[in-house]
């Protein structure tokens, strides 16, 4: 059985002290695949390294995260891109929209979105999006640059059943993790009416670690506690849920 974890942030600071534990905890589970999302130039090197000690199981993107758009956007765009120049990445993440913690930066935030999707098409790379407070303007961005080489994740999927179906036209797969596990993460009530070819596994590690560890440190190997609610969910096995969603972010990263 083999297990996706499309976005994880194996190189923050909170697995400085067991990263390549951390790591290969994950793989002995069957989580095999992890998909590392960017934040800002600053985790590069980090980001680097992983690769380098786990070259057959992990897989880089490139981006600017919305909460790092900031006075230095420019410079830091500039970094992705010449990044997207020198090298292969599988996809252009983790962009999108964050208004929850700061909302002066919308317009930076919207521009560099808009941006990096470009940059995508033009590498014929999928998006990963981050939207936070900004279901209505991420959808805003979508609608305006929608055709047939926009495609990605929706990361860390968490609205109702309208947003889901509106984000799976714009060829979104949602990216399902620990708040599916939650009393109140509201989007088990629903995700039985969405079809498992529009979904792909994820932890966000290290945060939003699924029930029992909500409140602890995230991890990829904790993502089989998502497949036990997805089972219960769609009513499949294990394996056949592992073979789907992995198939699913095989079709989106091309790897």
């Amino acid at each position: 059985m083999i297990l996706t974890d499309t976005h994880t942030h194996l190189y923050s600071e909170q697995f400085d002290d067991d990263r390549n534990e951390i790591v290969q905890r994950a793989i002995d589970s069957g989580v095999s695949r992890l998909f590392i999302p960017a934040i800002d130039s600053t985790y590069l090197p980090a980001m680097l390294d992983l690769e380098k000690a786990f070259p057959k199981n992990i897989f880089l993107m490139m981006g600017l995260h919305p909460t790092h758009v900031k006075e230095n956007v420019a410079e830091e765009l500039a970094f992705v891109k010449e990044w997207l120049d020198k090298r292969n990445f599988y996809a252009v993440g983790e962009i999108g929209i964050d208004l929850y913690w700061d909302k002066s930066f919308l317009q930076q935030q919207q521009d560099a979105f808009k941006q990096q999707i470009e940059w995508a098409k033009e590498k014929n790379l999928p998006i990963v999006i981050h939207c936070r407070d900004a279901f209505n303007e991420i959808f805003e961005v979508l609608e305006e640059v929608k055709d047939d080489k926009l495609y990605g994740i929706f990361h860390c999927f968490t609205g109702n059943l309208e947003q889901a179906q509106q984000a799976i036209s714009y060829n979104m797969k949602l990216g399902i993790g620990g708040v599916l596990t939650f009393k109140n993460g509201k989007i088990d009530k629903f995700l039985n009416e969405i079809p498992l070819n529009n979904i792909v596994l994820e932890t966000d590690s290290p945060y939003l670690a699924p029930t029992p560890f909500r409140g602890k440190r995230n991890e990829s190997s904790y993502i089989i506690n998502v497949l036990d609610k997805l089972v219960d969910i769609y009513n499949l096995t294990p394996q056949e849920i592992a073979k789907i969603t992995t198939q699913n972010s095989k079709d989106i990263f091309k790897i």
